[in-house]
């Protein structure tokens, strides 16, 4: 179980540079020891997935093992992103949590027809917010099997 800690690397797409640092904040105040990555709208996403652009050397943006991902996003938003994702026969496989502010019906039912494979609103305090990430941490990288990227 430590082995997938130490490899499995975490891409948070979130434009938000404050909640980038508190999601990252969180996950550090759970001792995760994985590597993350950050990208700041649905293009550097993708980009980063293709390795295309600045993202070209993999050494340093590896496939990520679990995707955080933010709905509302310049450029491409959160939920064209994952359509993307899920329709490509190669990242499809990689598990995509929704981490947004939006707590709409409608958000919710079509990420998860588009594949996510989980949706959670963003905690308001940082407390909760950490409370999250260990439960998530713990479920992804200590309960759950995940392909090898």
């Amino acid at each position: 179980m430590s082995r997938n800690k130490r490899t499995i690397v975490i891409l948070i797409a979130d434009d938000d540079a404050e909640d980038r640092m508190l999601v990252k904040d969180a996950l550090e105040e759970n001792r995760l020891t994985n590597e993350i990555q950050f990208v700041e709208n649905g293009e550097e996403l993708i980009d980063y997935l293709h390795n295309r652009g600045r993202f070209t050397d993999k050494t340093l943006f590896p496939t990520p093992g679990l995707i955080l991902l933010d709905l509302n996003m310049p450029k491409k938003d959160g939920r064209e992103a994952l359509k993307e994702i899920k329709s490509d026969e190669h990242l499809r496989v990689i598990p995509v949590v929704v981490l947004t502010t939006s707590k709409a019906e409608e958000d919710i039912l079509r990420t998860y027809d588009l594949g996510v494979s989980s949706f959670i609103t963003k905690p308001v305090t940082f407390a909760a917010l950490v409370d999250v990430m260990k439960t998530l941490t713990k479920y992804w990288f200590e309960i759950v099997e995940l392909p090898k990227p």
